[in-house]
């Protein structure tokens, strides 16, 4: 897929470029994003630039992962490099395998540099690029997971609208161990949205 521009009241939503790789490993250096995301640790400039080189560019031309840069909107942000304000975060859409079958499924993660956080900028992002991938991309059920534990992730999730729907025992394997997992979802019908796929709920 050729990469795409979103914007919000004061964020542009970019594809990561090669001038990104100092913000993402400053911001990459935050015992939280170390803590919370899979990121390599310790986190390295190679790693910064093996990211917004590499992997981001290869993910939207192979369809397998939609990283957005999260840029706040400085004056003519968009038009160029350099003219956008900081870097506030990344946000991606992940599995995409069970995007381009029946299951029209995907995964939203993120993660937000320390100096940024509560003041609403991940959650105003997440609804971007949810109704993006509704609208857009047709997705039918966009999910969410992390470790449990990670409050700061939750909150923005429920914030934005996704429904808890319970715990993986065991979910996630990290450095050699087992840990349970939180997961939810957002489906477009909560936000008033169509959908191809008929949806026909268990009864309560």
């Amino acid at each position: 897929m050729e990469p795409v521009t979103l914007t919000t009241e004061r964020l542009v939503l970019r594809p990561f470029r090669p001038s990104d790789a100092p913000a993402v490993h400053a911001a990459c250096q935050d015992p939280d994003i170390l803590r919370w995301t899979h990121v390599p640790a310790p986190y390295a400039r190679a790693h910064a630039e093996d990211f917004v080189r590499r992997t981001c560019p290869e993910g939207w031309r192979d369809d397998r992962t939609y990283n957005f840069a999260l840029v706040t909107r400085g004056e003519g942000a968009g038009d160029s490099e350099g003219s956008e304000g900081e870097l506030v975060g990344a946000m991606g859409l992940i599995r995409l395998a069970r995007l381009h079958s029946p299951e029209r499924q995907a995964e939203l993660g993120y993660w937000t540099a320390r100096q940024h956080r509560r003041r609403g900028y991940t959650g105003e992002a997440a609804r971007a690029v949810a109704e993006w991938a509704f609208t857009a991309l047709g997705v039918e059920r966009l999910e969410w997971s992390t470790e449990a534990g990670n409050e700061a992730s939750r909150a923005v999730a429920l914030a934005v609208g996704f429904r808890m729907e319970g715990t993986d025992r065991a979910g996630i394997v990290r450095e050699g161990t087992r840990r349970d997992a939180w997961r939810g979802a957002l489906l477009p019908s909560d936000w008033g949205l169509p959908t191809a796929t008929p949806y026909l709920p268990a009864p309560v």
